[in-house]
C-alpha cells in the first residue's frame, strides 16, 4: 500500500465501544476483532476518506513516537484491515 494512496472502507461491520476499546464484528464472516490503544484512532480515521499520510501526521501530532516506528505501526495495521477486506 502506498501511503498517499487513497484509503475507503470498504465494508461496514458493526463496531461497539467497550471500555475505551472497539469490539469489531464481521457478520458476514463470522469473525470478530478488539481495536485497543492508537488502533481506535486510526480506526476513527477510516471513517472517511484519507490516507495512510494523513493518519501518520495525525499520530505524530498527538503521540510521542519517531516517525519511523508510527509508519511501522500504522502500515502494519492498514496491512491487517487490508488483508480483512474492510479497506
Amino acid at each position: 500500500m502506498n501511503k498517499d494512496q487513497k484509503i475507503v472502507l470498504k465494508k461496514q461491520i458493526e463496531v461497539t465501544e467497550l471500555a475505551g476499546e472497539k469490539v469489531m464484528i464481521d457478520f458476514e464472516s463470522g469473525k470478530y476483532f478488539l481495536v485497543k490503544g492508537v488502533g481506535n484512532d486510526i480506526w476513527d480515521y477510516l471513517q472517511t476518506e484519507t490516507t495512510a499520510a494523513d493518519i501518520i501526521n495525525h499520530l505524530l501530532e498527538e503521540y510521542e513516537v519517531s516517525p519511523e516506528v508510527c509508519e511501522a505501526q500504522v502500515m502494519q495495521f492498514l496491512g491487517k484491515m487490508e488483508e480483512y477486506s474492510f479497506i
